[in-house]
């Protein structure tokens, strides 16, 4: 086609006709590339199986990288797409905030932030976070989490009536103290990374929900600190934290809450010496 020919034409079309040529031919190159297969061993296991099909397995899938995304997530996808429509995970945003977790080579984290390990010669392992009961195949049971979580209250609350439904004032100062805390997204990456949570579940709230608690409690505007610091007042629920900090290294939105759960130690640790030196009347 001759510039007198192009001429013609607006160059909006001209401009979509190069692109669209430019397409075709990396499209072309991409068939021409050698396959570049990466290996994916992923837990299996359906508790609606029958025989050996119930048993926990690894399957094995290769997926091209050629016509892949950069993420671990977008490898689970195309397999569930195009090699195994049977194979269960949890995803959403894609953006690391809904909480795709999951164990990848070994560390707790999210799917949809793990980049895949481009060493074609190395299987990646994918697994359920650990440590906790399994609904199907890659996804966690995660109730007892939520239990936890709702323990603690994570919501303002006032004491005075009058200041329900109106606004609530903060200082900049305040503020700024949530911040690390309030990020957090209840992926539980890091409370399945702690030895502590894993023996003690059902009484240890573990560092994610710890983390929130303390959040609530430094909260300016709220009014029910005594309370809940009460709440927390037993062998378990805090003090079965042994400072391995292992929450700290899984924490895939790189949060501390080794952190929170030692400052939320040392204002528990104040509020029972306060409560030692000025005694309440018995009678």
């Amino acid at each position: 086609m001759t510039i007198e020919v192009l001429s013609y034409f607006p160059l909006t079309f001209i401009n979509y006709l190069f692109k669209y040529l430019s397409l075709l031919s990396a499209a072309a190159q991409s068939t021409e590339q050698e396959p570049r297969l990466k290996t994916f061993s992923v837990y299996r296991w359906n508790p609606e199986g029958e025989g050996d099909m119930k048993l926990p397995v690894m399957h094995k899938y290769k997926v091209d990288l050629n016509n892949c995304g950069p993420m671990v997530l977008d490898a689970l996808i195309k397999i569930k797409n195009e090699l195994d429509p049977t194979l269960t995970f949890r995803r959403s945003c894609r953006e690391g905030i809904c909480g795709v977790l999951m164990n990848i080579g070994g560390t707790n984290t999210l799917a949809c932030l793990a980049r895949i390990d481009t060493n074609l010669s190395k299987t990646t392992k994918i697994y359920p976070l650990p440590h906790m009961y399994v609904v199907k195949d890659l996804v966690p049971d995660m109730n007892n989490f939520y239990a936890q979580y709702r323990s603690i209250e994570p919501f303002l609350k006032q004491k005075d009536a009058s200041k329900l439904g109106k606004e609530n004032h903060q200082t900049v100062e305040d503020r700024q103290k949530l911040d690390g805390l309030y990020e957090c997204i209840l992926c539980a990456c890091c409370s399945t990374s702690c030895p502590s949570y894993w023996w003690s579940s059902d009484k240890y709230l573990g560092p994610a929900v710890l983390m929130q608690a303390y959040r609530w409690i430094i909260d300016s505007r709220d009014e029910f600190q005594k309370e809940r610091l009460d709440r927390m007042n037993d062998p378990f629920s805090l003090y079965k934290c042994h400072t391995i900090m292992n929450c700290t290294k899984a924490c895939p939105k790189g949060l501390n809450p080794g952190l929170a759960i030692a400052e939320l130690k040392k204002m528990l640790a104040s509020h029972n010496s306060a409560e030692v030196s000025s005694p309440k009347p018995v009678a």
